[in-house]
């Protein structure tokens, strides 16, 4: 089992499946065993309570506030527009792993 997990949305799961990607490979590189997907924001409420960690690619950004205020539990953030179009996997990687630390 994973020993953390890590959900991303974006509006339709696909683009962000590539970053899942490079996220995956930057775990791996770093010996961290993590589960870590994308899904649409249709999914969230299927999602959410699974995650320790929720990143909104830019798409879907707008959404970001009402979901901090309506799960203030849990640790959701953005994907900055320059590493989500990099396919930063390391750095968005380490923004989840931030984001964990800071807890809710």
């Amino acid at each position: 089992m994973a020993e953390k997990v890590i959900r991303l949305f974006c509006a339709a799961g696909m683009s962000t499946s590539l970053l899942v990607n490079k996220m995956k490979e930057a775990a791996k590189a770093q010996g961290k065993d993590y589960d870590i997907a994308a899904y649409s924001l249709g999914d969230f409420d299927r999602e959410y309570e699974k995650a320790d960690a929720i990143l909104l690619g830019p798409q879907v950004r707008y959404a970001l506030g009402k979901l901090q205020a309506a799960h203030p539990d849990k640790a959701i953030s953005d994907i900055p527009m320059q590493m989500y179009g990099l396919m930063d996997g390391k750095g968005t990687l380490a923004r989840a792993e931030e984001l964990m630390k800071k807890g809710k």
